[in-house]
């Protein structure tokens, strides 16, 4: 079953999955694809060409613009904003110039950061909160700041990893991981 608010407005067409919960003031556009059990909140709006896996969080004031694909179990914080067109201009169009935006499951995109278009966001990677992403993230990175840059590595499970090369395990879950110069495994 699908919860939809009455406020929400959500355009024939719409592919939304089981047990997604829509709040208030949703927009849907009609060729949207949303997976099962997601949320989006307050104030949300989702493009057309716009593709959401499973048990996605959208939060509230997050617009998921054309040419964005999101996998499963992303979180997507509170006003945090994706892009579509690189060299925007109020007077020329360019449609055609959309950046396909790839967000890999498992990642975390904080309050108020921006991912410009083009980039694909690595799984179980973690968008701090304001950081600017305009470029490629790799798996399980800490991206912080403006531009963001990689600060450590993040767990699964949320935790920030120990910052040392090789074989580390996670403090609060235990899982393993390789540490190399620019990647960090699972093991």
């Amino acid at each position: 079953m699908v919860t939809i608010h009455p406020t929400a407005i959500v355009d024939e067409g719409a592919e939304i999955g089981d047990g997604c919960r829509i709040w208030h003031w949703v927009h849907i556009c009609g060729k949207a694809r949303i997976g099962a059990h997601c949320s989006l909140g307050q104030n949300v709006f989702i493009g057309n060409d716009v593709v959401i896996g499973n048990n996605v969080k959208v939060q509230n004031n997050v617009s998921v613009y054309d040419a964005v694909r999101i996998e499963d179990d992303v979180f997507c914080g509170p006003s945090m904003v994706f892009t579509n067109v690189y060299n925007p201009r109020s007077a020329i169009a360019r449609k055609d110039q959309y950046r396909q935006t790839l967000v890999r499951k498992g990642a975390t995109l904080g309050a108020n950061c921006t991912i410009v278009c083009g980039t694909t966001i690595g799984e179980y990677a973690f968008v701090g909160a304001g950081a600017v992403v305009n470029r490629d993230v790799a798996p399980f990175a800490l991206m912080l700041g403006v531009p963001a840059a990689r600060r450590g590595w993040m767990c699964r499970c949320g935790v920030r990893l120990p910052d040392a090369p090789g074989r580390v395990a996670c403090e609060a879950c235990g899982d393993s991981y390789r540490i190399e110069d620019e990647t960090c495994e699972p093991l």
